[in-house]
């Protein structure tokens, strides 16, 4: 038996399926030969490779020292590009899967005091974090919000927490006090957002006048930009490939380099889940994503490649 599995990519089996919530499952995946899986840290996701183009993420939820199984909850999305459809409609129990990863953007980040924000599912990342801090003897609260608290998952997992945990469904309290929660800027203290746009949104502008880097946040989906800028078209330098392409106005640079047989691995995109990150090796990137850090922005020499471009005429990749 090996140590665990060579998981860039392999095929799991629904070993059980429950409801969490109104509109909600959760599905256990286990190996079909009971192989360990890869081990994974606090706010970590994995793909599921649905058939075709259809790629979802999907942040897994579960004890992450069982080594044994990965859990996944999966809010169905009526106005959704039918991920979550899929998941309700054709992955009962013992249904095989194919998944991808793990793979971490949104890292629980060591720290004295930590606040955290989940909004519906959003909490299914915050579940290890919370778990993680309290083995590490942290000071740390949770707020979690949703239309009603049937709507609201694993509420059985945070009620041993007390009263560091508030539930607070809209249909009872209205919309998430933020600004009550985080109070004034504290040193030595981290806000960790997961949820809809508009309630990261929120957090941001309650967040702004905090150290920077204070926040970090988990997407569903790609931030709209107020303005669309032009696209133009650029070379682009494949270093390993020996390689040098014109990715035009109308394409984007991981379209380019596929369509030239350059294998690289993608799923969103959208800018959101981060598998497409490139190292850029030279030039300055036109970051067009809603993952990276402004620090990471700043320092140039990473992009993802689905939906950034260039700010000059040539970008040089490590690929």
């Amino acid at each position: 038996m090996t140590d665990q599995l060579p998981l860039d990519e392999a095929t799991l089996v629904v070993a059980t399926r429950t409801r969490a919530a109104d509109g909600v499952v959760s599905l256990t995946l286990r190996h079909p030969d009971g192989e360990p899986l890869p081990s994974w840290t606090p706010g970590a996701h994995i793909d599921l490779l649905l058939g075709g183009d259809l790629i979802r993420q999907y942040s897994l939820c579960g004890d992450r020292v069982d080594r044994a199984a990965w859990r996944i909850a999966v809010l169905r999305e009526p106005q959704g590009r039918g991920g979550s459809a899929y998941v309700h409609d054709f992955l009962p129990a013992g249904a095989a899967v194919r998944v991808r990863g793990p793979r971490n953007n949104f890292p629980l980040r060591p720290a004295a005091r930590h606040l955290f924000i989940a909004g519906g599912v959003g909490i299914t990342p915050i579940l290890p974090m919370l778990a993680d801090a309290e083995a590490a003897g942290a000071d740390w609260r949770l707020l979690y919000g949703g239309r009603t608290r049937t709507s609201m998952a694993f509420l059985d997992r945070l009620a041993p927490y007390g009263d560091r945990v508030l539930v607070r469904p809209q249909d009872e309290f209205g919309l998430l006090d933020l600004a009550a929660f985080l109070g004034s800027p504290a040193e030595g203290t981290l806000v960790h957002a997961c949820g809809p746009e508009p309630l990261l949104l929120a957090a941001r502008d309650q967040c702004a006048d905090w150290p920077p880097g204070t926040l970090g946040v988990e997407r569903f989906a790609p931030v709209r930009a107020a303005e669309a800028r032009p696209a133009e078209a650029f070379e682009v330098v494949l270093a390993r490939a020996g390689l040098t392409l014109t990715v035009a106005p109308d394409r984007s640079v991981l379209e380019t380099v596929q369509e030239a047989g350059v294998e690289v691995d993608s799923s969103c995109r959208e800018g959101t889940c981060g598998t497409c990150e490139t190292d850029v090796l030279d030039g300055t990137p036109d970051h067009r994503d809603s993952l990276l850090s402004e620090d990471e922005r700043a320092a140039g020499d990473t992009m993802l490649i689905c939906v950034s471009r260039s700010c000059g005429p040539r970008l040089v990749l490590d690929l």
